[in-house]
């Protein structure tokens, strides 16, 4: 708005330039020059100023004072009165550049004032000898004609600032809202973290702990301790914003490793995870939930001979991971789990959901359960292990991610329900 002010500043000004070279031998021609060049001079600095974002209220505002005296001053240096009632002050011409700078330079209600106080002047100062000895009508008729340029001019300036601090103050709403949403969501990732690092290490050593009774069992919570105090500090030290990432070959291989330190036996059925990279907190993300599918099956599923347990772990569409971990043991319903249970809803689904990926789940009462983590998420119209199509991570109330970060279908049995939830109505 400054530019435009100061380009139509000069313009009027190359136009006043005749009338004050015309009128110059009427008036004092120190006053002249001093009103022209401080004026002139001033016109000049605005378009500096304006193109170098420094000092723009306060020339703009030298334009307008300088304007003023100048205007009011005019019946005082003029030597010789202009005796041709048509003859203008050359400093008409240059009344609306100054109603203009004043727009710039000052508040709406004090560029309001100047709009109004400035033409009166001029009028008042036109009706005199030096000012031409116009008529009271003529003067008016000049009054009005520089309010409506002047007030043009200060409306369209108004209108543009009020537009531009609506989108200011829309854009600091959107950036609040989007922090603190940013805030709640880091909060709700940890949350997810720290349930799964306690369900999945702590208490599964305190709970093999405790039925500890023979050296292997001793053996085994001994290395499950070891592996629970190396997670708690792998989480201390881990940033958020670690942009590391691993090859997808190297996440396989780190599953099949953690699953022959298991107790119970596991069949490597596939093992071909593909070429690409996984984040290092996704890779995490996806190890543990691949480790905890595994000691659901140990804990849940059955002893014996007769459960057959297996692990799957191949390459994924779009250049992504799949795992599978699945038994034939005493299997579960999907919507009998209690919410409380924090090692399927929270150390599985969630955990994957926030670090990306999707979970599905294909279980029932006596035949069994296998559990499919895909990363990065697949939608359900490019296909994949069954319909992914339900929003779990919704689970106990935690909010869903939209874009890249879903969750995949679950299915129980025959019916793939669109949300499991409990005798209190809690989504899982």
């Amino acid at each position: 708005m400054s530019r435009s002010v100061a380009i139509f500043g000069l313009v009027f000004g190359a136009q006043a330039v005749p009338a004050a070279l015309q009128q110059l031998p009427t008036a004092s021609t120190v006053w002249a020059i001093t009103f022209g060049v401080g004026i002139y001079g001033g016109i000049v600095a605005t378009l500096v100023a304006s193109f170098a974002k420094r000092w723009v209220r306060g020339v703009n505002a030298y334009v307008s004072f300088a304007y003023l005296v100048a205007l009011t001053g005019w019946p005082f240096v003029v030597d010789e009165p202009l005796t041709v009632v048509t003859e203008r002050p050359w400093l008409w011409l240059l009344c609306t550049v100054a109603t203009s700078t004043a727009a710039i330079a000052f508040t709406t209600w004090q560029a309001t004032a100047y709009l109004f106080v400035t033409p009166v002047i001029y009028g008042l100062v036109r009706i005199t000898p030096a000012g031409g000895g116009a008529s009271v009508a003529s003067a008016t008729l000049d009054i009005a004609y520089a309010i409506i340029l002047g007030g043009a001019v200060l409306i369209l300036i108004t209108l543009l600032r009020q537009a531009a601090a609506s989108v200011d103050n829309a854009q600091g709403t959107a950036l609040d809202r989007y922090a603190h949403a940013v805030r709640q969501h880091a909060t709700e990732v940890e949350r997810v973290q720290v349930d799964s690092i306690v369900h999945d290490s702590v208490l599964t050593t305190l709970l093999s702990a405790a039925r500890a009774y023979t050296p292997e069992a001793k053996d085994l919570a001994t290395r499950m301790a070891r592996n629970a105090m190396g997670h708690l500090k792998d989480a201390a030290a881990a940033s958020p914003d670690d942009d590391a990432t691993v090859t997808l070959d190297q996440l396989a291989r780190r599953i099949v490793d953690s699953m022959s330190t298991l107790s119970g036996p596991f069949e490597l059925r596939t093992r071909a995870a593909g070429t690409g990279t996984i984040p290092v907190q996704s890779s995490e993300a996806v190890h543990s939930a691949a480790m905890q599918a595994m000691v659901n099956s140990l804990q849940h599923a059955g002893t014996g001979d007769d459960v057959h347990r297996w692990l799957v772990v191949e390459g994924a569409a779009g250049g992504g991971i799949r795992i599978g971990v699945g038994d034939d043991g005493a299997g579960f319903a999907f919507d009998s789990v209690p919410s409380e249970r924090l090692g399927l809803r929270v150390s599985i689904i969630e955990r994957v959901a926030n670090a990306g990926g999707s979970v599905e789940v294909d279980a029932g009462i006596d035949r069994g359960a296998v559990i499919w983590i895909t990363w990065p998420q697949v939608s359900s119209a490019s296909g994949g292990h069954g319909d992914l199509a339900t929003e779990a991570s919704t689970a106990a109330g935690t909010p869903v991610r939209t874009g890249a970060v879903t969750t995949g279908a679950v299915t129980t049995g025959a019916v793939t329900p669109t949300a499991a939830t409990t005798g209190e109505g809690q989504t899982l």
